[in-house]
């Protein structure tokens, strides 16, 4: 059995989001924090110490971009990946990676230098801000252009950036006011049913960052 081993309010969102998706068997197990990073007992799962795990057999896997890739190849039978020779292709590994490769990096980039408090205008914090300011404008523009990140196809793409995008702004509050596409988009992937269903088996009562 396939288990997903989830900390409220963590990128293993996404790999519940994922089996919904995919309507596949598996556990749930669920953390709470303690009080802010993850408790002992999901430590001791792997040796990075992080979320998402999953555990399938004997296996034990970390990343959540590995675990994605991993069940899809696995469980997926061809849904929401696109391959060589898809028109789209480029566009779904782009964005694929560009999630946790630039835009969570970012955004984790920004939240660690605003706990040290620094001035506004100190140079590492111009940096950090610039580049997550350009993330987003990206951001904007590619929803303007497609209803997905991929394209027309709703992949596998639009579930890793969605906690980016959703979630992790409960960590690093991001003004979306100035971004009617992504807003639109943001609530296109949160009218989905197995997002609804993911949120609530993971994170119940939470409230959604959708707007």
């Amino acid at each position: 059995m396939l288990t997903v081993h989830h900390l409220g309010r963590s990128q293993s969102e996404r790999i519940v989001w994922l089996c919904e998706e995919l309507g596949i068997p598996y556990e749930l197990k669920c953390y709470a924090r303690a009080p802010l990073l993850a408790p002992a007992d999901y430590k001791a799962l792997h040796p990075i110490g992080a979320a998402p795990v999953i555990t399938d057999g004997d296996l034990v896997l970390a990343e959540s971009g590995a675990i994605v890739t991993y069940i899809i190849a696995r469980y997926g039978e061809g849904r929401l990946a696109l391959t060589y020779g898809h028109p789209d292709f480029a566009q779904f590994i782009y964005w694929f990676h560009f999630a946790n490769g630039t835009l969570q990096a970012s955004m984790l980039r920004s939240m660690t230098l605003g706990r040290l408090k620094l001035a506004a205008d100190d140079p590492a914090m111009v940096t950090a801000k610039g580049r997550l300011d350009r993330g987003f404008d990206l951001v904007e523009a590619r929803t303007g252009e497609a209803p997905y990140f991929a394209g027309e196809e709703f992949t596998s793409a639009d579930i890793m950036m969605g906690f980016s995008l959703t979630t992790m702004r409960y960590f690093l509050p991001y003004d979306l006011a100035p971004f009617p596409n992504l807003r639109a988009y943001l609530q296109r992937i949160g009218s989905r049913p197995a997002y609804r269903r993911a949120m609530e088996k993971g994170d119940p009562g939470m409230t959604l960052l959708l707007a």
